[in-house]
């Protein structure tokens, strides 16, 4: 989504060409067509982004270079020519300016949060969607809340800002005219930061999606005080959003507290849960084990509260500090801080010593996942989520959904570990809940990519960045 809106701010007589490294290989002759090669990349992604831009030096291209992973030590990327720090659309014009003069500097930088009415519609025609199962759009940047652990702040803000409805049709449109037809990503950091705005833009989208047959599902990351706006919920409802992201983080109220997230502390996530899937969203659930607050027994209390509550999709990490957020300068000034960051906070790396002791950390995280995802566990909190589960998801059944269950019959049903409780899933959903096939369908198939996240995590040995 990065790369297709900085392609669309670039000059329009220039040639571009796309390559999304997640889905392609970079070839020697998409280096040989370029004159210049643009990076982006998250901070997981900065190995292959080095190798990439190491790729591009020696073959005598220009390299610019923009991303999170280039927020701070840009000293680690000397392959760069040039560094755009910021929201590209106040810096990236400076830079061009420059550089069509022939007087670039290597740094670009600007701590200036735009309006974002600024923004350019997606390139999309430089994108193969073929290779996707999801598209991304983008209806705000920044978060109101300021979690010690989190960077959005540090990147985009604590005011929220939206796109107006019409720009944001405008995008709908533009998507559906370059023919996709599936799930589509609102990438927002919140995107109920901003509650005013968003419930303006709701019923415009509804109508747009009813209008054209509903072609888009919709998924997308908020704060929990979602489960609290029954007009909300139902605005999203109406507007056919079927899954909703939601850092619930612990059950720990002294590590929530610790932590900044006082928006979660007085909530009861077992109604929060159960009133969002009521509303035909299903919840995906990020936690964090290594708070200070933290102790052994947290393991435990992790996995019953995840049980308990019923958000199958369970992303479980291990704290790491991100650049600059509040964690990581409070962890610096007390002397506790590691060289060094992956980005991954699943591969059994660190960068900070935790209270607990990074062994019993690690040793406890291993457990916590083999237990998360061990099929048994895992199908229980599945017909959890089917009871509670209301599917108000509108449109046709797509080739891809046929497709994916076809291909589950054979991955879940019949090759893996979980096959007994996968046919016994089934054969319950299509007797009593027959609309939420297609997600039950789903979660069977991510269940067998969370057991391998799992093995790979229990098969780690721990190491100090």
């Amino acid at each position: 989504m990065g790369l297709l809106t900085v392609a669309a701010l670039l000059p329009a007589e220039w040639d571009k060409r796309l390559v999304d490294a997640n889905v392609a290989s970079l070839e020697d002759a998409d280096l040989e067509w370029a004159d210049v090669v643009l990076v982006s990349a998250m901070l997981v992604q900065s190995p292959s982004a080095k190798s990439i831009m190491r790729r591009a030096k020696h073959a005598g291209k220009i390299v610019v270079a923009g991303g999170p992973a280039f927020r701070g030590h840009l000293e680690h990327f000397p392959d760069a020519d040039h560094f755009i720090i910021g929201e590209s659309e106040v810096v990236m014009p400076a830079f061009l300016q420059d550089f069509t003069r022939g007087v670039a500097k290597r740094e670009y930088g600007s701590s200036e949060h735009p309006n974002l009415k600024s923004t350019p519609l997606p390139a999309w025609g430089l994108l193969k969607m073929r290779d996707y199962v999801s598209m991304a759009l983008q209806y705000s940047r920044g978060c109101p809340f300021d979690c010690e652990f989190c960077d959005i702040v540090v990147m985009n803000g604590r005011r929220p800002r939206v796109k107006r409805p019409e720009q944001m049709i405008q995008e709908f449109q533009s998507l559906y005219d370059a023919g996709w037809r599936d799930s589509v990503f609102i990438v927002d950091d919140n995107f109920i930061g901003n509650i005013v705005q968003v419930k303006e833009f709701l019923p415009v989208l509804a109508e747009w999606q009813k209008r054209h047959n509903y072609p888009f599902k919709l998924m997308t990351e908020a704060s929990v005080n979602l489960a609290l706006d029954e007009e909300l919920m139902e605005m999203m409802s109406a507007a056919n959003f079927h899954k909703v992201f939601i850092g619930i983080e612990t059950p720990s109220t002294q590590s929530l507290v610790e932590c900044g997230k006082k928006q979660n502390v007085r909530t009861d996530f077992s109604v929060a849960v159960r009133e969002i899937h009521q509303h035909g969203m299903q919840v995906m659930g990020g936690f964090i084990v290594g708070f200070d607050n933290d102790t052994p027994s947290i393991f435990d209390q992790q996995f019953k509260f995840i049980q308990e509550i019923g958000v199958v999709t369970a992303m479980v990490g291990v704290l790491n500090a991100l650049p600059h957020t509040r964690l990581w300068n409070r962890l610096k000034s007390e002397g506790r801080l590691f060289d060094g960051l992956s980005g991954e906070n699943t591969d059994a790396c660190i960068n900070f010593n935790p209270i607990m002791g990074c062994d019993v950390l690690l040793e406890g995280y291993k457990k916590l996942l083999g237990v998360l995802y061990s099929p048994k566990k895992y199908y229980d909190r599945i017909s959890m989520f089917l009871s509670s589960y209301n599917p108000t998801s509108r449109g046709r059944i797509v080739r891809t959904d046929v497709q994916a269950f076809l291909k589950s019959m054979w991955a879940v049903g019949i090759v893996s570990s979980a096959r007994i409780h996968y046919w016994k899933l089934i054969l319950k959903t299509v007797v009593t809940k027959p609309k939420a096939l297609s997600a039950v369908v789903e979660l069977a198939i991510l269940g067998l990519h969370f057991e391998r996240v799992s093995r790979r995590v229990m098969n780690s040995t721990f190491s100090r960045l």
